[in-house]
């Protein structure tokens, strides 16, 4: 056992699943749930397997209302309960099913991209409205009040009103392939990932561009934290954190915490907390304390590059899986 593993075995409950893993998940009950190349979802505590796919599992999302919502590319969107229950809530022809979300406020939603086309769907499965745009959708993500929803795809980003009637979004326009999407918390800026080595960023409302780049890679995962003081991005061989704040980011470099052996593939941010979870290409996992400048390891390297990150609602659990299918659900509650 390696030093960096202390808390992965004082306080971890670890498996080796055998697939890759493509995403992980809390419930609302605070139960783990992760989706597997091999188009099983493996649930609770006890990692039930439950098959839901007829090939791989692209994406997957805390359903609303209970349960895991996972896209495949067998063309469904389905359910699956913790008791292994599992209900297709809808079918899409033969596009894949590459991303879902979901939106657990007053009025829940789902999301789930096929091809070019984006639909919002009620918790039960019905389709509230379909979505078009001009090339894949490349990502999802929802504002924290659930009034509105960005797709990234080719050229840019749309920005569409969940409750609006409009056929058609304003468009945020950027040449080049973005390649995933994120939305400020207060609702100041949105940022896509992009296919070369950076992200691009719009202030909301007024639609002025933000670059963020000089990364060794591809920067495939990010988040805001909790404040929305913060950028957290993967892509390099630490965390990189544009400010958003003080007239941030243009004009100001970014922080760099828990700097590894290897490239950053994941971040998660916590839910409460400035505090930023980083899984490496190398196996690695870390916890950030951003205000604090501070670095805790979960978990050493040598089980493959971290594939997936995602802390708890309340925060007291971070659960991370790996491209060799490796996962673990490690508990950060005082206990």
């Amino acid at each position: 056992m390696s030093d960096l593993d202390q808390l992965l075995t004082q306080r971890g409950n670890g498996a080796q699943f055998g697939a890759y893993v493509v995403a992980v998940a809390f419930d609302a009950k605070g139960q783990p749930g992760f989706a597997l190349g091999d188009g099983t979802l493996r649930l609770g505590s006890a990692h039930q397997a439950v098959v839901v796919h007829d090939g791989a599992a692209l994406a997957m999302s805390a359903h609303p209302q209970g349960g895991f919502v996972s896209g495949g590319d067998d063309g469904r969107l389905m359910l699956a309960q913790l008791d292994g229950t599992v209900r297709e809530l809808r079918k899409f022809g033969s596009k894949w099913v590459e991303h879902v979300a979901a939106f657990a406020g007053k009025t829940p939603l789902l999301a789930a991209s096929a091809g070019k086309r984006l639909h919002l769907l009620s918790p039960a499965g019905e389709v509230l409205k379909t979505l078009e745009h001009p090339s894949t959708v490349s990502g999802i993500a929802f504002d924290a009040k659930g009034k509105r929803v960005a797709a990234s795809h080719y050229n840019g980003a749309s920005l569409w009103f969940t409750a609006s009637g409009a056929a058609v979004a304003p468009k945020l326009d950027w040449k080049g392939s973005h390649t995933g999407v994120a939305i400020h918390p207060g609702g100041e800026a949105l940022v896509t990932t992009m296919q070369e080595n950076a992200l691009h960023g719009w202030t909301l409302p007024e639609g002025k561009h933000m670059r963020m780049s000089g990364y060794p890679t591809k920067p495939e995962s990010f988040g805001f934290t909790k404040s929305g003081r913060w950028l957290a991005t993967a892509g390099a061989e630490s965390v990189v954190l544009w400010p958003f704040f003080g007239g941030g980011p243009m004009g100001k470099p970014p922080t760099e915490l828990g700097m590894g052996d290897g490239i950053v593939k994941r971040v998660a941010c916590h839910p409460q907390h400035e505090v930023v979870a980083a899984g490496f290409d190398t196996g690695l996992v870390l916890v950030a304390d951003v205000a604090r400048e501070r670095v805790l390891p979960v978990c050493g390297p040598g089980r493959g590059c971290v594939s997936t990150l995602a802390w708890s609602a309340d925060g007291a659990h971070l659960a991370f899986g790996t491209e060799g299918g490796f996962a673990a659900v490690v508990d950060f509650s005082g206990r």
